[in-house]
């Protein structure tokens, strides 16, 4: 705008500069006054419009920025939320069972039972987790089945889980409380620990790709008013990749269990293991259980699918008989997904002071040692968390050389789901 007011003007000087010589020298001196506070006011007029166009502008960011401000602390609350969120998490499994038990010299036995593990995970920071969980059944240390009925009565829930998980890298662990049983064991293999087992301790570890380790120590009593005493496990092993789709798993594990001279540790049995009385007549257990342990698994590929071959094998030094055991399988599929499947067998033989009885398979021959037979299974996955299953113990003989030495067989039928 100035430039036109400029450019106007000067049109108009040059034009009447040729009739400046006929102007009196009193009225050119005016018309230059006039024209100096023209000029003042048109760029006064300028400063203001600039003024106001700033002015304008800054309320304009100024405006904009808080709307952005407001939006960069929405996004930065939900995020806060959603994180909180994302570090806490359910998770367990429930189970559904109808079995049948035919064991020679008793009535067939048949129940429908039912196993439910909620557990809350919270993970507090990038190396310590939390969890807590529950379970049904009773105080048994290697079982979560309930089983139905009682005219209905309430069923007990109990303290399943209750840790703390400590990774000063990504290599190692430790971990404090009632946790999952951190020991390797070849395809779920229950010659020593129930898969049902928790340990009550401390444990630590390290791991990487190829080898791995762990240390436990699982109070059976930690109140020295009781008699304090627990369990060492300590194991090592390592990861072979033979070739393609071919792995080898080979673990040596140590357990220190001294029990010689102790009472019954779960209600008052002894589960397959000898036995003798005290000075006092109370009957306690004859040995101490110092078992080394060897195992190994053998991952292939058959037929498109996973084929593992695995065994395990125990000795306990301190017993002079009846101090080994071992157990060997097959199997064919993995369910991981709906519409997987998978086929297993194995063979078990365990004596009667080849381990700790009362922490062994509680479904083979019954629980316990001094057992040997087969067993069969195989399962589908009816969803990717849905899955049915059988497994039929057969051919079991219970109480082998301290027993009875009675047949024993028991089938279940499963239907289960995790979260």
């Amino acid at each position: 705008m100035k430039r036109l007011v400029f450019a106007i003007l000067g049109f108009g000087v040059i034009s009447a500069s040729g009739a400046i010589a006929q102007v009196p020298e009193a009225e050119w001196e005016q018309f230059k006054a006039q024209f100096a506070l023209m000029s003042q006011r048109v760029n006064a007029l300028e400063m203001e419009n600039q003024q106001l166009r700033a002015l304008t502008n800054t309320t304009l960011i100024e405006e904009n920025l808080e709307a952005t401000n407001a939006e960069v602390a929405s996004l930065q609350e939900s995020t806060r939320k959603m994180s909180w969120s994302e570090r806490i998490k359910w998770k367990g499994d429930y189970r559904f069972r109808y079995e049948a038990i035919d064991q020679e010299g008793k009535d067939d036995r048949d129940r429908w039972r039912i196993r439910a593990r909620p557990a809350l995970v919270a993970r507090i920071n990038d190396t310590t987790e939390v969890g807590f969980g529950l379970a049904t059944g009773s105080d048994d240390p290697v079982s979560s089945n309930q089983t139905l009925g009682d005219g209905g009565a309430s069923k007990n829930i109990n303290l399943d889980l209750a840790y703390a998980t400590w990774r000063p890298t990504n290599e190692t662990y430790v971990t404090g409380g009632i946790f999952a049983n951190p020991y390797y064991r070849p395809d779920k293999s229950q010659l020593i620990f129930d898969g049902d087992f928790r340990q009550e301790g401390l444990a630590v570890g390290w791991a990487n790709e190829m080898f791995f380790t762990n240390v436990v120590y699982n109070f059976i009593e930690s109140d020295s008013k009781k008699g304090e005493y627990g369990v060492w496990v300590a194991q090592a092993g390592a990861n072979f990749e033979l070739f393609e789709d071919a792995t080898l798993t080979t673990a040596v594990g140590y357990l220190d269990i001294p029990t010689k001279g102790q009472k019954a540790i779960f209600d008052g049995l002894f589960f397959g293991n000898s036995s003798v009385p005290d000075a006092n007549g109370v009957e306690v257990y004859e040995y101490d259980y110092t078992v080394y342990n060897a195992s190994l698994a053998l991952a292939l590929t058959a037929f498109d699918m996973p084929l593992s071959l695995y065994a395990d094998y125990v000795k306990n030094t301190d017993a002079d008989e009846l101090n080994t055991g071992y157990l060997a399988g097959v199997r064919l599929g993995k369910v991981k997904k709906k519409g997987d499947w998978q086929v297993q067998y194995q063979y078990e033989d365990l004596d009667a002071n080849a381990t700790l009885g009362v922490i062994t398979n509680s479904d083979f021959a019954g629980g316990g040692t001094d057992n040997k037979g087969s067993s069969f299974s195989a399962a589908y996955g009816v969803d990717d968390k849905w899955y049915v299953a059988t497994t039929y113990y057969f051919d079991n003989t219970r109480g082998v050389k301290l027993g009875d030495d009675v047949s024993y067989d028991r089938i279940q039928l499963d239907t289960g789901f995790k979260y």
